[in-house]
């Protein structure tokens, strides 16, 4: 008898994931770092174009919330590309923290960035106290030296995706 185990993937939001999917909630001392996600699911509605939101889900679980932003166009002047794309939001549920979840989902984020031919990917953090500043730098991003609004840009070079 072959027993699986649970292991984490993405999931579009549906009709049937959607108020689980909303009910996603970051611990108390983050609320002020990340907006709640059912202002993602209306930016996304808003910016249907460049937005990817998606359920962070274990086994048959909601566990948290990513959402990407793809190909969006930055400052010209300032990036000759003028197109970027990266990690727009990330809650991961305030029980679901630090088991790997967060981790997943923008490894998620990167491996879709780079299926559609992306060498990097960007994300923005607001510093100060509980900032995840600390997780986004394990992770490998480094500041451009950037500000969007007052949070820190920083950037993710991204390994060529594997020639098939």
């Amino acid at each position: 008898m072959i027993i699986s185990t649970p292991t984490p993937r993405l999931e579009p939001v549906t009709e049937g994931n959607f108020d689980a999917v909303c009910a996603v909630q970051v611990r108390p001392d983050q609320t002020h770092l990340v907006s709640p996600v059912v202002k993602s699911l209306a930016e996304a509605y808003v910016h249907g174009d460049t937005a990817w939101p998606r359920a962070v889900v274990d086994g048959e679980e909601v566990v948290g919330f990513v959402m990407a932003f793809l190909d969006i166009v930055w400052d010209p002047a300032a990036d000759p590309a003028g197109r970027r794309s990266g990690l727009w939001r990330l809650n991961i549920g305030a029980a679901h923290q630090g088991k790997g979840y967060g981790r997943f989902a923008v490894g998620a984020v990167a491996e879709e960035v780079r299926r559609r031919g992306g060498d990097r990917m960007y994300v923005t953090w607001n510093t100060g106290e509980g900032s995840p500043e600390p997780f986004y730098l394990g992770l490998g991003f480094r500041p451009t030296g950037e500000l969007s609004g007052a949070e820190t840009v920083a950037e993710l070079l991204l390994d060529p995706a594997p020639v098939a």
